[in-house]
C-alpha cells in the first residue's frame, strides 16, 4: 500500500531477549545488509496484524512466542535513496512509512525458521547489543533505527545512545 505521498506503508518489527539483546538479520546473499524485520501492510490489514504476519513470513514465529511491549507513536519515514526505487512500478515508491514494534522472546529457546516462505528474507540472525543496529544498518535508515531505538529505550531499561 502506497500512499499519495509515495511511501509505503510498512511496520519494523524489534525482538528483544531477556539479556535486553535484539535481534539482527541479514538479508539474503548481501553480507553487508543487517536490519530489523520489516514489511509491507496489505489493504485492509491493520499494523498490528502486518506486524504478525511478518513475525510468520520472516522469522517462523508463531504470535504466541512473543510478547509486545510497544508499538511507536508516530508513523516513522524515510526516503530511498535514487538507486533502490523501482521506477517501473506505479505508484512510485519514494520511501518507507513505518509503525514499529518492540516484542520480548517469551522462550530463550524458541528457533527462528528464516525459510518459512519462497521469498526468503534473511538468510543468517544474531543477538546485538541494545544500540548496535543504529550505527551498523544501511546509511538512509539510520535516522529511524535511532528514533525508534530512542523511543523504546526506557522500556528495557536503556540509557540514552552514545
Amino acid at each position: 500500500m502506497i500512499d499519495a505521498d509515495g511511501f509505503r506503508h510498512n511496520v519494523g518489527i524489534i525482538v528483544s531477549n531477556d539479556n535486553h539483546q535484539l535481534l539482527w538479520c541479514r538479508r539474503v546473499g548481501k553480507a553487508q545488509a543487517w536490519q530489523f524485520p520489516q514489511g509491507g501492510i496489505q489493504v485492509n490489514e491493520t499494523p498490528e496484524q502486518a506486524m504478525y504476519r511478518e513475525l510468520m513470513e520472516e522469522l517462523g514465529l508463531e504470535s504466541g512466542a512473543v510478547t509486545c511491549l510497544a508499538e511507536s507513536k508516530r508513523w516513522l519515514s524515510y526516503i530511498l535513496p535514487r538507486e533502490f526505487r523501482r521506477y517501473y512500478s506505479k505508484p512510485l515508491c519514494i520511501g518507507q512509512k513505518q509503525k514499529w514494534f518492540l516484542l520480548r522472546l517469551n522462550d530463550a529457546n524458541t528457533e527462528f525458521h528464516l525459510d518459512v516462505t519462497v521469498d526468503q528474507e534473511f538468510d543468517q540472525w544474531q543477538w546485538v547489543d541494545y544500540w548496535y543496529p543504529k550505527d551498523h544498518v544501511i546509511a538512509f535508515k539510520q535516522r529511524v533505527y535511532e528514533q525508534v531505538l530512542e523511543e523504546f529505550a526506557p522500556i528495557l531499561g536503556e540509557g540514552r545512545s552514545k
